[in-house]
């Protein structure tokens, strides 16, 4: 029977807050935020685009900075990257109008799949 963990073994965890898993998702949110930026800056040509894209980076790259204090390098880049691999692409097709066929379609499934399997690894590895 398992018996409720007092308040030195929960602190003894290598379960990571769930604050760190929020941060991430900001993260990604940010990068996502940022190269939307950058395609909207035309080659940094355009100063607002370009000084919301760089600053958008340097939050996300923040963020996930501190993220690492908390999660495994090896959990926290890959997902913060891919999933902004993926944002970024199923905003370009929807919000942008920019064109899939099915090797992009492809593409953004198998990072997707990484995310999760690397995610789903960790849990096992960290207690996520």
């Amino acid at each position: 029977m398992n018996k409720p963990l007092k308040q030195e073994d929960a602190s003894k965890s290598n379960k990571p807050p769930a604050s760190a898993w929020w941060l991430l998702a900001l993260a990604v949110c940010f990068e996502i935020a940022g190269a939307i930026g950058l395609s909207f800056s035309e080659g940094f040509t355009l100063l607002l685009p370009t000084l919301l894209a760089l600053a958008a980076f340097f939050v996300a790259l923040y963020l996930v900075s501190h993220v690492m204090k908390s999660l495994p390098m090896s959990v926290a880049y890959p997902i913060w990257a891919g999933s902004g691999t993926a944002g970024v692409t199923l905003l370009g097709v929807g919000l942008l109008g920019e064109s899939i066929d099915w090797l992009k379609t492809v593409g953004v499934a198998l990072v997707v799949i990484g995310v999760v399997v690397i995610n789903r690894n960790s849990e096992k590895i960290s207690g996520c």
